[in-house]
């Protein structure tokens, strides 16, 4: 079992997963997004006494709260006792191409050298970790969710406001791997 956990999973497996799950939500008039629980979690602090936008009822998204709790403890469970300990597999050009903008391959998800606690002592450091999460967040707010929230939910829904916001993360996307993104490295 523990061999079945810890294997990335077939689309066959994971894709109806992901519409069983989107179909209980919608059957049970909730909507799938993790932003969300940052609104509620400062509404559960009382922010609602000085911000009206988060004074409402966080009770009724008592479940989403409850779904990135349980997120984050199945990360947890996932880099701890399931983690493969195999080096990530990537084309010899994509490594070419990170070595090209100064970011050597380590095997991992992430490069280190990028998002680390040491890494924020750096400019280029700063600007990706702190300054892109900034922009994470604004365009979170300014999009009405996030981007799972949008393509999976919204989408679901047949959101016209969902499938735009879709497409400018795309358009974002590519306008930051292929113009900013060498710009800063």
């Amino acid at each position: 079992m523990i061999n079945f956990l810890s294997q990335p999973w077939p689309w066959y497996i994971s894709g109806p997963m992901i519409s069983l799950v989107m179909f209980l939500l919608l059957w049970a008039g909730g909507q799938f997004g993790v932003s969300g629980t940052l609104r509620s979690v400062c509404a559960i602090g009382g922010a609602g006494k000085h911000v009206k936008f988060f004074d409402y009822d966080w009770k009724s998204q008592i479940w989403n709260l409850v779904f990135v709790v349980g997120a984050v403890i199945g990360g947890f469970i996932a880099h701890h006792w399931l983690a493969n300990p195999t080096p990530l597999a990537i084309s010899e050009a994509t490594i070419r191409d990170l070595d090209q903008l100064g970011i050597s391959f380590d095997g991992g998800l992430i490069p280190m050298e990028l998002f680390s606690w040491s890494s924020l002592a750096t400019l280029k450091g700063f600007l990706v970790i702190v300054v892109g999460g900034f922009l994470v967040g604004f365009g979170t707010r300014y999009a009405g969710g996030c981007t799972s929230g949008h393509a999976i939910s919204g989408l679901s829904n047949l959101q016209i406001p969902s499938f735009i916001a879709v497409i400018g993360f795309f358009i974002g996307g590519l306008i930051m791997t292929f113009l900013l993104f060498p710009l800063i490295f």
